[in-house]
């Protein structure tokens, strides 16, 4: 049985409830919102691994409801579906971050094997105080088919780190106290799973070897240092996909039937 869940958003009660039959034989845990403020009313309560979206709803848009949802839990991966082939509705969703547009009404055969691939898709927790970093990274990550969690602090990387499975973790050193509270949140993450992969930024080379010596004997695995090289931190990362073994990203960046 998955223990795997999935929000379903969808003005059209009739809709909802034969995917939700679907995915629920299928062993999902589903929920169904009919409107934008229901459906964050749930993501406030619950965590979901997949949210699928319809584009026009009454109030809020999908697009809409998928910027809100993903500031309060940016690790959901999400499908939008969509009537308009030619509207600006599907660009907008793929700018946000959505994985992926579908046309309405949806074809099954396209939808259960995207909602199992990103269901079972790499979690990276990030773990950094520049927010401007982490919204670039999290959405080049989403383009890869990652699903991303963000932390801001020490207090907060802990917290999420003992809550979830993350398989890849991304942590800044000197988080905002100036100290180095980064080896602390790797320790808990691989406390948590000894399995994960652990990545450690820092702008120090020769002055941190102390500290990254003493990450390393808590489980570290790589160190990235500033100023960053994105494609080197992305290649990094990318080994905890394939150590994971997770699915190729190919399915997620093809073109758009749109």
């Amino acid at each position: 049985m998955s223990s795997k869940r999935v929000l379903i958003v969808d003005d059209d009660e009739d809709i909802c409830s034969n995917i939700k039959d679907i995915l629920d034989d299928l062993g999902y845990q589903t929920d169904i919102a009919h409107d934008g403020p229901s459906a964050l009313n749930l993501v406030d309560a619950n965590c979901y691994d997949v949210a699928l979206l319809d584009y026009s709803m009454p109030g809020m848009d999908g697009a809409t409801l998928h910027q809100q949802m993903v500031q309060r839990r940016p690790e959901i991966a999400a499908i939008m579906v969509t009537a308009y082939a030619q509207g600006d509705g599907a660009q907008r969703a793929r700018d946000g971050g959505i994985q992926q547009v579908l046309r309405k009404p949806v074809d099954l055969g396209e939808l259960l094997p995207l909602v199992e691939q990103l269901s079972n898709s790499p979690i990276v927790l990030v773990v950094d105080d520049d927010a401007e970093f982490c919204k670039t990274l999290w959405h080049i990550l989403r383009e890869r088919s990652y699903r991303v969690c963000l932390a801001h602090d020490k207090e907060d990387g802990v917290r999420k780190a003992m809550n979830a499975n993350y398989q890849i973790a991304v942590v800044d050193l000197s988080l905002s106290t100036g100290q180095t509270d980064g080896c602390d949140v790797l320790h808990r993450v691989s406390e948590v799973n000894p399995a994960i992969r652990t990545i450690l930024i820092t702008g120090h080379r020769e002055e941190a070897k102390e500290v990254i010596d003493r990450c390393k004997a808590s489980g570290l695995d790589d160190v990235c240092f500033k100023p960053l090289d994105i494609e080197t931190l992305i290649s990094k990362i990318e080994l905890g996909r394939m150590n994971f073994g997770s699915t190729s990203p190919e399915l997620f960046n093809r073109p758009n039937d749109l």
